[in-house]
């Protein structure tokens, strides 16, 4: 945590960080107070003399575990040096779910959307803008592509970006629920095959 933040904010992030884990893998509605007290250390009083209520904290802690995410992705996009590098970036970012870089429970786009969908529209908008987001820069990275020759003027950026996103969430839903990360890898060259397509 930064030193030079103030006591409170410094005491606000310790709550984020210490609950995020908790969010990402027991939801919104399945975090109890309780489970929020005992994470951090604090009484109930010092928790909500920072947040207003128990879902503000866990927006704070949605956008924590999506910024672990997407710190993740950064790194590794700024060591790629084509566009096909660049598009599977996700692919190889997402290869690594379960290690210390990615978020604990894994993917927060995938819990929060699964959860938030018909329960809490604030998360589920969180949700939503991430994955508009994500393909938004998967699109504009294949427009680049074709633009410069790498990518065939033929390619369809949405619907390759759509089915990438849809292939790596699924791929990391079905990795965690039958608890084998190798369907994860089976998946991940399905991306890679998708992605060698749009080379000419």
């Amino acid at each position: 945590m930064d030193s030079e933040l103030s006591k409170a904010d410094r005491t606000r992030q310790f709550i984020i960080e210490t609950t995020a884990g908790v969010f990402n893998i027991k939801g919104y509605a399945g975090t109890s107070i309780t489970d929020l007290t005992e994470a951090t250390g604090l009484t109930k009083g010092s928790i909500y003399g920072n947040f207003n209520n128990k879902e503000e904290v866990a927006l704070a802690a949605f956008d924590y575990n999506l910024s672990l995410v997407l710190n993740v992705v950064q790194d590794r996009m700024s060591q790629a040096k084509t566009c096909h590098e660049r598009v599977m970036v996700y692919a190889k970012a997402y290869q690594s779910y379960n290690q210390k870089s990615f978020p604990v429970g894994g993917c927060p786009i995938l819990n929060t959307a699964i959860e938030a969908d018909d329960t809490n529209s604030l998360l589920k908008d969180r949700a939503q803008k991430a994955i508009l987001t994500w393909k938004r820069t998967i699109i504009d990275i294949i427009k680049t592509g074709m633009n410069s020759g790498e990518f065939s003027a033929t390619a369809e950026p949405e619907s390759t970006a759509l089915a990438m996103i849809a292939l790596i969430e699924g791929g990391t839903m079905i990795a965690k629920v039958t608890n084998n990360p190798a369907s994860m890898n089976k998946i991940l060259k399905t991306v890679e095959k998708l992605v060698n397509q749009l080379v000419k």
